[in-house]
Parts: C-alpha cells; sequence; structure tokens
C-alpha cells in the first residue's frame, strides 16, 4: 500500500495512477488528513507515502502541512514539486520565490549514486512546473539532481529514507520519470506487484459479507458500468440478499428502461424492482437552475425513494451505490486549500441522515479498473463497454432549468449522436460522446420561415480513467451527418454546435 497526500496539484491523479500500474494498490487522501483516524488497522501493510505538488507556497501563511505524525511513520517518503518543498522546510531547508520559474520541459542533471535514478541516463528530460525553489538544503541531505534553474531539483536523506524532486515524474511528457516512480514503489518502498482485479474480488468479497452480516441490501440500479458492476460483486458476495431497484426518474436516455429490464430481468429475476418516480424528480427541479442544487437534489430524491422501497422489503440496512474513485477525488475539498470540482449525486449530493448504510465495493477504483473487475466479474461486453453516463441523467446535460420539453428534445438529439458514432465504427474507441440542450434559443431559417430554437451541443473525449480528457478530432462527414438529422429530425432545434474543450480546464459533463 503507497499512501498518496494531496497538496492540490492537478497531477496527483496521474501518481495514482502510475501507481496503480504497477500493480500496487494505492489512495489519495488530503495533504493534511489527520494520520491516526485512518491508518491503523486499516494501513497496516504500508510501505510509503507520496506527497504530491501543489498550488500553493509552503512558507505562506495559508499554507498546507502535513499531519506531524507523517515524520514519525518509519516509512520512505518521496516529495514531489510542493511535496519536496514541504520536506525541505520542515527539516530546516530554505523554500523562496525563483526569479526564473520553470513551466514544461527542462533538462535535469542526475547525480549517480541515488537509489531513485538508478540506471537512468546522466541528463534526463523531465518535466517542471514551480515558480518557487529550494535555496538551501536541509542538514543531512544530498542533492541528487540539478538543472539549470534549480540547483536543487532533486534531494535526499538515506539514513531517514526520505526523497524530494522537483519535477513530475508522473506526468507522461517526463521521459523516464514512470521508471523513477517505479524505483521508488519496488527498490526504496520493497512494494509488491500483488493488487489483481482477483485479488481484489477475493478481499472485497470477505469485506462485504462481514459488513452487511445477514441483511439484505438495496442495490441503486442505474444499468451503467458502475451500478452493473457493483451489483454483480454484491451477488456473488451474497446472493439472493442483494434486492435491485431502478429508478425511473425520467432522465434517462432514450429507450433506457426497457433495455435495462431486458437485460438485468435475466440476472436478477424478481429481485430487480422498477419504480417510477419521473414525476417526483421532475417537480422538485422545477425552477433549479444551479448545477451543484441539481446534483444535491437528485442524490436526496433518489435516497427517499430507496428509503422508502426499503421499508417495503424490510431487513434492509444496507445500500448498494455504484460509487467510483473519481467521484470522490472529484467531490471531496482540501481544507484550507481548493473547493471540490463538483459534488457527485452520491457523494456530495447524499442527505446527512441517510437511514441505511452504504456498501461502495468500486470507490476505490478507477473506471478502467472497474471495466476490468467486470471482465473478471464475467459480466456481458455489451454492458462492460458501455460508455459512462452521469448518474444524475440527463439533468446536467439539460443546461439550465429540466423541464419536460427540453428532455424530450435531448433524448432524441442524444439518441442520434450514440446511433451515428455506432455506425462510424467509434463507439468503442471514443471514452463519452453525447448531446447537450443550452438554455438559449437561435434565430434560424427553415422553409423560407424564421425560426426561434434551441440549440445542441455535441461532445465527444478520450480518457482513460476520467480524471482528465481530450476532445475526439471526429470526422467533418460524421459531424455534418449528425447536425443534418438532428436538425432535420427533432423538433424545437435548429443550431448544432461541437465542444472542443479539453479536461483540464473544462470538466467532461457541462455540469
Amino acid at each position: 500500500m503507497i499512501l498518496i497526500l494531496d497538496f492540490g496539484s492537478q497531477y496527483t491523479q496521474l501518481i495514482a495512477r502510475c501507481v496503480r500500474e504497477e500493480k500496487v494498490y494505492c489512495e489519495i487522501h488530503p495533504g493534511n488528513k489527520i494520520l491516526n483516524s485512518f491508518l491503523t488497522p486499516r494501513f497496516k501493510s504500508l510501505n510509503g507515502v507520496i506527497l504530491s505538488g501543489g498550488y500553493g507556497s509552503v512558507y505562506s501563511k495559508n499554507a498546507l502541512w502535513p499531519d506531524p505524525t507523517l515524520w514519525e511513520l518509519g516509512v520512505p517518503i518521496l516529495g514531489i514539486c510542493y511535496g519536496m518543498q514541504l520536506i525541505a522546510e520542515h527539516f530546516g531547508g530554505k523554500v523562496a520565490p525563483s526569479k526564473h520559474r520553470e513551466f514544461g520541459l527542462a533538462n535535469v542533471n542526475i547525480e549517480h549514486g541515488c537509489s531513485l535514478f538508478e540506471g537512468l541516463n546522466s541528463r534526463e528530460t523531465l518535466w517542471m512546473s514551480h515558480s518557487d525553489k529550494l535555496l538551501k538544503i536541509p542538514n543531512g541531505f544530498k542533492v541528487t539532481a540539478k538543472s539549470d534553474n534549480s540547483p536543487y531539483a532533486a534531494i535526499e536523506n538515506v539514513s531517514k529514507n526520505i526523497h524530494g524532486v522537483q519535477f513530475h515524474p508522473e506526468v507522461k511528457h517526463s521521459v523516464n520519470g514512470k521508471k523513477i516512480l517505479q524505483k521508488f514503489i519496488f527498490k526504496v518502498c520493497g512494494a509488491r506487484c500483488d493488487w489483481t482485479m482477483k485479488s481484489y474480488i477475493v478481499d472485497e468479497i470477505k469485506k462485504i459479507q462481514k459488513q452487511v452480516g445477514k441483511s439484505k441490501v438495496l442495490c441503486a440500479l442505474s444499468g451503467g458500468v458502475d451500478s452493473s458492476v457493483a451489483a454483480v460483486m454484491l451477488n456473488k458476495a451474497i446472493g439472493k440478499r442483494l434486492v435491485c431497484v431502478y429508478v425511473d426518474h425520467g432522465l434517462q436516455k432514450l429507450g433506457e428502461t426497457a433495455r435495462l429490464r431486458k437485460v438485468f430481468g435475466k440476472i436478477f429475476g424478481k429481485n430487480l424492482i422498477v419504480v417510477d418516480a419521473k414525476k417526483m424528480f421532475l417537480s422538485k427541479l422545477k425552477g433549479i437552475i444551479d448545477p451543484e442544487q441539481k446534483r444535491k437534489i437528485i442524490g436526496h430524491t433518489f435516497i427517499k425513494v430507496f428509503d422508502r422501497e426499503a421499508k417495503k422489503l424490510k431487513s434492509v440496512n444496507f445500500l448498494l451505490q455504484g460509487t467510483i474513485y473519481p467521484d470522490i477525488i472529484e467531490s471531496v475539498s482540501i481544507k484550507g486549500a481548493k473547493s471540490p470540482i463538483k459534488s457527485h449525486h452520491n457523494v456530495g449530493g447524499l442527505p446527512k441522515r441517510i437511514k441505511m448504510k452504504l456498501v461502495e465495493p468500486l470507490k476505490f477504483l478507477f473506471k478502467d479498473e472497474v471495466r476490468a473487475l467486470g471482465r473478471e466479474l464475467k459480466i456481458p461486453t455489451e454492458i462492460i463497454d458501455r460508455q459512462p453516463f452521469p448518474g444524475p441523467g440527463l439533468a446536467i446535460r439539460t443546461i439550465g432549468e429540466v423541464t419536460e420539453e427540453k428532455l424530450d428534445i435531448l433524448k432524441k438529439a442524444d439518441d442520434i449522436v450514440t446511433e451515428e458514432i455506432r455506425n462510424a465504427k467509434l463507439y468503442e474507441k471514443i471514452w463519452q460522446s453525447f448531446a447537450i440542450i443550452l438554455p438559449v434559443k437561435t434565430v434560424g431559417i427553415m422553409g423560407d420561415a424564421r425560426t426561434y430554437e434551441y440549440v445542441i451541443a455535441i461532445r465527444a473525449v478520450n480518457s482513460e480513467d476520467a480524471m482528465t480528457a481530450d476532445w475526439v478530432k471526429l470526422p467533418h462527414e460524421l459531424l455534418a451527418k449528425m447536425s443534418s438529422r438532428i436538425i432535420n429530425e427533432v423538433e424545437g432545434v435548429n443550431r448544432v454546435v461541437y465542444d472542443i474543450s479539453s479536461k483540464p480546464p473544462a470538466t467532461i459533463e457541462w455540469e
């Protein structure tokens, strides 16, 4: 187990990706988290700690500092950028603003004899992103790398087993950055590459059985990848004590309820309950424009429906959710630092006084890991390879107030986007592709008559884990066909635009 303490870097999730790709388990937690509250007995096999970068300065009044317990854990520590500066300041070094900032690729001269750089070239190309630098290194530390603007580009204290690098090895632009992280994970920390989906299933089933005992579990089934994998996992753990409830809230894709009945009716039989709650959700969302309010209202309404269904079933004390790691990371803020990106309906959107206890077997997995888990569980490809669909559904693709009229338009437009993406044989190659309805109308002309109708935006992105994403360069012919079909077949639309924003700075969803 490698613990990653997050101090606000945009690259923190990349560190976790790099560690997990080596089949070593890791978790991200806020940099200032009180360690005693969760280190034992959960992390008995803690191998090392990585301190992420951050956008602040360690010498500022509001600087984020780790719990002092960190320095007493007795495990190897690697500080990256801001993390290295924390190490330097803690042990008596000096950090100050740099006259020459470093952003982008830099040539770094490696001092051989350092365990992190063993086997690397004497000069490496690595990614820098900082405006502060070390002026003085602490006693007991030695310099292990230098760059033109950073005389202390890397430092280490062998006796304390503490290492710091000013550059970002987790970023793909760092040519041998992955090798540097591998050296820390295996040579310095002595971790084993024994974390696989097979081992995850065995461990998680034991945890589930211990957590729920003989109680029934209610599954919040949406039909998407995450909730489907979670449901099959629970079914494997507790069998018929799992009851799946699908809430037809009217915010799904066109024909979704019929598809779900067909697929999951075969798997769960009578233990699949479909609840018609369309009117309830739409009434709660009436007049709501703010995205955060939408998400929280949807989360609260979901829980009300599940609580109601649980009362009917009796002996249901637990609620299963397909929460995944990016949901948690994006919904949790670091105290005194960054705000959450958005409250996912199943994290920040849940009411504080939820009556059922949560079961979340996927909450520390990234999306690609969930798919791998699904394949290990022998879940059909048609479910596992589905593109991600947000828990709040089309409510967050209906910008502004959610109305039946706009939902009807959006469902039809989105169906055309999906159909044409499939026809072009791109569906499995694209992470996510969908339509959004904008809260504005524009002037158009159809049949020599003036129109004043809605705008549909098309979004298509590629990603590995939803933490970063790039827009897809769809063929112009495909875009033209989708636009033509939407304008001609969907009443109420006279303009189609294409979103060419990456994440960051944008998010994948518009709300």
